[in-house]
């Protein structure tokens, strides 16, 4: 849905068909899946597409999480001072062991042993785009809760001032 740049040669669908998947064997008309992986039976079947095929959607949403939570990690640097100001590189080893993590990511994506026993296909440059898009705006929310707790205790800071 949404995602025909994907180039991956799948009949987008509606809302009201992802919603009723079901009934994809009943009524849907010139829905068609490409093959990808060792799925060679979507061209008999395009509806499998919805059953055995949710892998690169798995995969999509486990990889969104991975590079959420390395971001997170790159947020706690401080609890309140921005990223900007700190810079990325202010924990190297931080920065290490997130390379390390994406890197073994990579690996159950790429390494097909790895991929059979996750269950997860390899990702398209197109697919990290989508992921960064759907993954970053977690960078963007802690900058902003940052903004406000500086604002907040500024204020705080400035009250007791006062009353001191």
């Amino acid at each position: 849905m949404f995602y025909d740049w994907a180039g991956d040669g799948h009949t987008l669908v509606s809302f009201k068909q992802l919603a009723n998947w079901g009934e994809c064997t009943t009524g849907w008309v010139n829905f068609e899946v490409a093959n990808f992986g060792n799925y060679t039976q979507f061209q008999e079947n395009p509806c499998l597409y919805f059953t055995i095929g949710k892998q690169k959607a798995s995969t999509l949403s486990l990889t969104v999480l991975v590079i959420i939570e390395m971001f997170n990690a790159l947020n706690a640097l401080s609890e309140d001072t921005s990223l900007l100001k700190i810079g990325i590189f202010g924990n190297i080893w931080l920065l290490i062991a997130i390379c390390f993590s994406v890197a073994l990511h990579c690996m159950i994506l790429y390494i097909p042993f790895f991929g059979t026993i996750f269950g997860t296909v390899p990702l398209t440059k197109n697919d990290w785009i989508l992921v960064m898009i759907f993954s970053f705006p977690v960078i963007i929310l802690d900058e902003v809760m940052k903004f406000i707790s500086r604002l907040r205790n500024k204020r705080k800071l400035s009250q007791a001032k006062k009353v001191m």
